[in-house]
């Protein structure tokens, strides 16, 4: 299935959204699911609200969280701050979280982080077209991937999760000092 326009993209996630959206107070309570194989991640380029251009490759050496989101998904939403706390729990190490925002505009993105009550200080990047989603094994919004140290998609979570959880930071944790 390929997405020509933002609109089916939209509709898509929505309908997917839709199935998961009920599911955020028993998803946020589970673990992680380890990813066996351990695939290789998907390279993408995207950049962010401020116009700086990251590449995975950029962060080579790191456990890299990679989130994908939209303004209008409310587990996303309320996801945001234990995101920016984890953040700050682990910023120091060798750890950084990826935002990928699906289909929305800079404008949207923009006044989503400027109404928050938290603000995000991890990078926050722009996948207009979906192009970068389809590559990955996204099933909802919210979808994170932890990537290894070595590249390799080491886990993934569907739903909202309460990121700065001891159950999670101890698995990243884990990871870090692979």
């Amino acid at each position: 299935m390929t997405f020509s326009s933002r609109t089916g993209w939209r509709c898509v996630v929505a309908c997917i959204f839709l199935l998961c959206a009920g599911a955020w107070g028993e998803q946020s309570r589970q673990t992680l699911v380890p990813v066996p194989s351990r695939p290789a991640a998907p390279k993408f380029s995207l950049q962010d609200v401020d116009g700086e251009q990251h590449r995975l490759s950029d962060y080579g050496g790191k456990v890299v969280a990679i989130n994908f989101w939209a303004t209008w998904c409310p587990p996303c939403l309320r996801e945001m701050p234990s995101m920016q706390r984890l953040w700050d729990q682990l910023k120091e190490k060798d750890f950084v979280i990826l935002a990928i925002d699906v289909g929305e505009d800079d404008e949207t993105v923009f006044r989503f982080t400027v109404a928050l009550d938290t603000p995000l200080e991890f990078p926050l990047l722009l996948d207009h077209e979906g192009k970068i989603v389809a590559q990955w094994p996204v099933l909802g919004l919210p979808t994170t991937f932890i990537v290894d140290k070595r590249g390799r998609v080491a886990y993934r979570a569907v739903g909202g999760r309460e990121w700065d959880h001891p159950e999670f930071s101890s698995v990243v944790n884990a990871l870090i000092d692979e």
